[in-house]
């Protein structure tokens, strides 16, 4: 069943895909379009696709329990914050009427941890779906309108233990009807904004839990839903080299782009003679992962400008992202769902100080506004985000959607950066910048205990990083060195051990989770890219940090050197095509290591003893580029004593990867 319903889902993201791979003047838009010229009159008339956000509430029906769902600013509910898809045609007719047909999924937010209730069971809705007619009247650039139709959703019941765990999660798919009204405004170019209400009455249906020796439980889903939506309007001919849709003036102010990525990942089975709680599977397994991706950027006035992103995510990691430090694949988060879950994973302002003198062009781009900027400046962003947006670049290695999928080639993986589950924080970072140097330093929330989805300002995490930009015979490099300290809620490992030690009865994990306290956490990193040829670069990384307290956020890693060699197709013919060949080694302290052994978990591993060694990664990909939308990699990764236990692997693990942006 559950390959059923994973199925359903990549449907929606061949969908997301296809628009890619068309390569039509229309679908393969880089959401910055190119002044065309002014229609005399707007015209409704044509095909569109979009995404919406909003925010819902509503009931599942008493008795239910139902499970709170995130919003940021708002209250927690059934749904909390929504987002989602939507594709339609509209056809004007003379008298300004408008009528047309509308399809869109809606998926909901994550769970609200620290807001659930524990209770036996607890319910949820994962999706709804609608197909609808629309009615509306042309008012010029906008139109307000009637819609209507059928819809369905899926529901779910989650079987709980004593201790909130969850022992199943029953669920079923809900048919019935919706209604609603709203707003569609022309704002620029092909693009329309929406303001959209809709009431979704699904089917009361009821689920038999005697297996689990409860009562059954009908869920009977009454929703609301207030969407702000974005559509691209394709025009009546969409695959027609001259799209016939009407346009108004471009703004410089604003843009949008979008992504869409799914990785397949599995391996075969490898030598495991034990294996613990949080081991990779002897047996081989296969999983896979989905995002997609709306930058949404806005100029409010000159250097001011605000970013928001949302995004869906669906799927797991191999063994739910659990049993190798340096984990093979980027896009993992160690928050899976089985349906996509919607986040607003970024909103952050940002300002920029000139001061004058030489400026470079900045590229329209993801969480970019096109325009021009003094080289000499001071920028300042507060809001959420991930820290590596701003620290730890490399042109090599640094986007598992583009380049390098291993966690360990990436980022400099020593480096605790504070995040929540999906890898997000908020706080702020200043950069002062010059020509062949900047200094950026940001200060961020952390969790509020290891591998928590919940951050806190009570302590913190801080970075400051250097970079220089020089060049070798006339080719281009730069170095990155970063310092970094967090403070968070963590244990001790020597102490978590002596206690251990003088009573063998104790559980090791039980006792660390007992000695929690605010701890410090420091360490570096360095960093450093180096053209070599047209095309050709190298890279690496080292990073260390103390070892002697739990891992807060990222990956079990103390101490990590990582590098490798990039490649451009230009040497072959295909000059968008990359290869990349690299490998890393990490490790663990002294104490750090004795926990593991002694049988701790910590936030990816742990196999219930351990024969240390070093933990080895050879990874190599190939990126081809189907257009200019559209690229599809293939990547290997070898994985030597995955969790540094020699006792266990080699793991050999193939990857398939498909990207589109949009």
């Amino acid at each position: 069943m559950t390959c059923v319903r994973l199925f359903r889902v990549q449907i929606a993201a061949g969908a997301a895909l296809g628009a890619a791979a068309l390569g039509t003047p229309a679908a393969a838009a880089d959401m910055a379009v190119k002044s065309p010229a002014i229609s005399a009159v707007y015209s409704w008339t044509g095909f569109y696709v979009g995404g919406h956000i909003g925010y819902g509430d509503g009931s599942l029906g008493p008795g239910t329990n139902p499970l709170p769902e995130q919003s940021v600013f708002l209250p927690s509910t059934i749904t909390g914050g929504v987002g989602g898809f939507q594709a339609g045609y509209n056809r004007q007719f003379a008298n300004r009427f408008v009528l047309g047909v509308e399809a869109d999924a809606t998926f909901t937010a994550p769970v609200d941890l620290p807001r659930r209730a524990l209770a036996p069971f607890n319910s949820s809705i994962d999706y709804v779906g609608t197909v609808r007619g629309r009615i509306g009247y042309a008012f010029g650039t906008w139109m307000p309108y009637l819609t209507g139709g059928f819809a369905w959703g899926h529901s779910e019941v989650r079987v709980n233990d004593a201790t909130g765990n969850v022992l199943s999660e029953p669920g079923q798919y809900q048919t019935g009807w919706t209604a609603g009204a709203g707003a569609e405004f022309a704002v620029g170019g092909h693009w329309t904004a929406k303001l959209e209400y809709d009431y979704i009455d699904l089917s009361r249906r009821t689920m038999g839990l005697a297996d689990f020796g409860m009562p059954s439980v009908t869920i009977d889903p009454r929703i609301h839903l207030l969407k702000f939506g974005l559509n691209y309007q394709l025009g009546d001919a969409p695959w027609s080299a001259t799209p016939t849709q009407s346009v108004l003036p471009e703004s410089n102010d604003w843009n949008l782009h979008g992504q869409t990525t799914f990785i397949g990942q599995g391996y075969p089975a490898f030598r495991s003679p034990y294996a613990g709680t949080d081991s990779l599977p002897g047996g081989g397994q296969v999983q896979q992962t989905w995002t997609t991706t709306a930058f949404l950027g806005v100029r409010f006035w000159e250097g001011g400008e605000f970013y928001f992103n949302a995004e869906t995510a669906q799927g797991f990691g191999l063994n739910g992202t659990l049993g190798i430090a340096g984990f093979p694949n980027g896009e993992a988060q160690k928050a899976g769902a089985e349906y996509p879950k919607i986040r607003p994973q970024r909103y952050y302002f940002k300002q920029t100080f000139g001061f004058g003198g030489e400026q470079e062009d900045v590229a329209d781009g993801p969480n970019q506004l096109a325009g021009k900027r003094d080289i000499d400046r001071l920028t300042v962003i507060v809001g959420r985000f991930a820290v590596g947006d701003f620290f730890d670049g490399n042109s090599y290695a640094k986007d598992p959607r583009a380049d390098f999928m291993n966690w360990a080639m990436w980022s400099s993986a020593a480096y605790d950066f504070p995040a929540d589950l999906p890898g997000y924080t908020r706080g702020a970072v200043v950069e002062f910048n010059r020509k062949d140097w900047a200094v950026r330093a940001g200060l961020f929330q952390v969790p509020n205990a290891p591998n928590s989805d919940t951050l806190v300002f009570s302590t913190g995490g801080a970075v400051v990083e250097f970079e220089g930009r020089y060049a070798i015979f006339d080719q281009p490099g730069k170095l990155r060195v970063g310092v970094f300290g967090n403070r968070g809620n963590t244990g001790n490992y020597n102490q978590a051990l002596a206690i251990e030690g003088a009573d063998p009865a104790l559980d090791i994990n039980a006792v660390m989770a007992g000695i929690r306290k605010d701890n410090l956490k420091y360490g570096f990193y360095i960093n450093a890219e180096q053209q070599i040829a047209t095309d050709v670069g190298l890279f690496g990384r080292l990073s260390w940090n103390d070892g002697q307290t739990e891992i807060l956020s990222f990956t079990d890693i103390d101490r990590s050197v990582s590098g490798g060699v990039s490649v451009k197709g230009s040497y072959w013919g295909r000059p968008n095509d990359t290869i990349g060949i690299g490998g890393a080694i990490n490790g663990l302290s002294a104490a750090h290591r004795d926990f593991l052994a002694a049988g701790g978990l910590g936030l990816l591993i742990g196999d219930g003893a351990l024969n240390y060694r070093n933990e080895g990664i050879f990874e190599t990909y190939y990126a081809y580029q189907v257009n200019k939308n559209l690229t599809m990699t293939a990547d290997y990764q070898f994985i030597a004593n995955p969790a540094y236990n020699a006792d266990r692997g080699p793991a050999h693990i193939f990857s398939g990867r498909v990207h589109g942006e949009f």
